[in-house]
């Protein structure tokens, strides 16, 4: 599977955004630029308990986004500019799984994310394999009941005319799709595990509100969104 940038000016023509719409695609040209706007953005807690599953369209005028908007208004995006539009999909065992947007440059592979969790957000483009970069996020993954059991990147072009991109209502689809999708395993050690669940309750035990940014291999993080570094 190519993860290449294509060349090509997008799938879309211009007359298919509004002009909101065309402005941010115009602008945001770059996965870093994607990243640095989807931090600005309050992540979408649901609140309310009404779930929402919304398209690079729902996510621009509603102004939030979840880890799987996020991905989504990335996917978009990126693939107007010639990006495919790759997801890498989570798997945990406190079924709170996530999903990033996956990219290639030249031979490396980088991520655009959002969280609620800092480690979770984007990856700078120089991970060898998919598998490397999902990798990335096992030890962040760890908090009071997550960890990671394994991951899929699925292109988002096996959904076929089904109209992920900028439908006005929600997207299930999309979310039914990649949790059916066949995951590759991730291992952990259970000493592992263990000591780093302890860190992060103790970190949280010692500063409430806050959560953990001291993993190894942040220098291969792109930037995490403001809220974290308060």
């Amino acid at each position: 599977m190519s993860g290449g940038k294509k060349k090509g000016s997008g799938v879309f023509p211009d007359a298919f955004f509004s002009a909101r719409e065309r402005r941010l695609v115009a602008t945001l040209r770059t996965p870093l630029a994607v990243q640095r706007y989807l931090n600005r953005l309050p992540y979408n807690n649901e609140p309310g308990g009404r779930a929402t599953l919304r398209s690079f369209r729902g996510v621009v005028r509603h102004g939030c986004a979840h880890c799987l908007e996020a991905a989504l208004f990335a996917a978009i995006v990126l693939e107007q500019h010639g990006y495919p539009p790759l997801v890498l999909s989570f798997e945990s065992i406190d079924q709170l799984d996530h999903v990033i947007f996956v990219y290639r440059r030249g031979t490396r592979w980088g991520s655009v994310a959002r969280s609620r969790d800092p480690g979770l957000h984007g990856r700078r483009p120089v991970f060898a394999t998919p598998r490397a970069l999902a990798l990335s996020y096992a030890d962040p993954y760890i908090d009071f009941t997550g960890l990671v059991t394994g991951y899929a990147v699925v292109d988002l072009r096996v959904m076929g005319n089904y109209d992920w991109r900028l439908a006005d209502t929600n997207v299930w689809k999309v979310e039914r799709m990649l949790l059916d999708h066949p995951h590759i395993p991730i291992a952990s050690s259970d000493r592992r595990v263990d000591r780093l669940r302890a860190r992060y309750r103790a970190f949280r035990a010692q500063y409430p509100g806050k959560k953990p940014l001291f993993y190894r291999g942040r220098d291969r993080w792109t930037e995490v969104p403001p809220e974290f570094l308060i």
